[in-house]
């Protein structure tokens, strides 16, 4: 059984797509989501085979999802477009395949026993996208997907409830990013297993009494430093 993940803001592409998939009985559709947000949380939880990830979505679009995905837990991705230049680009990222719109089951089948075999066989795409570097971090809030650049961001903290980015005046936005693909994708350095920090805004590195380090903040706030990541921290710093 192949269980897999729709993503396309338009809800009449994702119907035809399940309908077209449901023909098929060792498909498992576990997950539809209309915008990437929902989809990289999704993919992140469920941990799919495959995904059929429409190209052109608002705000971030299929090929800019496909960088923000955690490679530990890249599934292989059907690319989905109605325009076939975007096809050329499908190719460059190494998609497992791509799909044109609409979607025809012959076609599809296709797709379906490649992925089929496989899954069997254990192989994996790897895919290039996955090596792009971020241009911004993307973050949740209400009705509204916040896209936070880079420069703006001063350090990232992972808690209990999630994943947060803060910024010059502390304010935190939750984000569906791993701590693991944005200390791989960004500039931002790990200084704590729950810390990453910008070095451009660091303002003094600060030893206490009892033998802790924190670093501080041009806007004064201190981020904890982990024992296991002061070396590395001090040698990117040449100190």
């Amino acid at each position: 059984m192949l269980n897999v993940i729709i993503v396309d803001d338009e809800l009449p592409a994702r119907e035809n797509l399940r309908c077209l998939l449901e023909t098929d009985p060792k498909i498992c559709i576990v997950a539809e989501c209309n915008n990437a947000m929902e989809a990289i949380r999704e993919i992140h939880r469920l941990q799919p085979d495959a995904v059929f990830l429409d190209i052109q979505m608002p705000k971030i679009n299929g090929i800019e999802m496909l960088s923000m995905l955690d490679p530990e837990t890249m599934p292989r991705i059907v690319f989905l477009t109605a325009y076939g230049e975007f096809a050329i680009k499908a190719f460059e990222e190494q998609a497992f395949d791509y799909l044109l719109k609409p979607i025809e089951q012959e076609r599809l089948n296709k797709t379906l026993y490649r992925l089929h075999n496989h899954c069997f066989s254990g192989n994996i795409n790897q895919l290039d996208g996955v090596n792009q570097k971020l241009k911004y971090i993307p973050c949740v809030g209400h009705n509204r997907i916040y896209l936070l650049n880079l420069e703006d961001v001063f350090y990232i903290a992972s808690k209990i409830s999630g994943i947060y980015v803060f910024n010059q005046t502390n304010n935190e936005y939750l984000t569906e990013l791993t701590l693991k693909t944005l200390e791989d994708k960004t500039c931002l350095v790990r200084c704590h297993r729950q810390y990453l920090i910008n070095l451009k805004k660091l303002k003094e590195i600060r030893f206490n009494q009892a033998g802790g380090v924190d670093v501080i903040l041009i806007n004064d706030v201190s981020v904890p430093v982990s024992r296991r990541y002061l070396k590395s921290l001090k040698e990117i710093l040449g100190l």
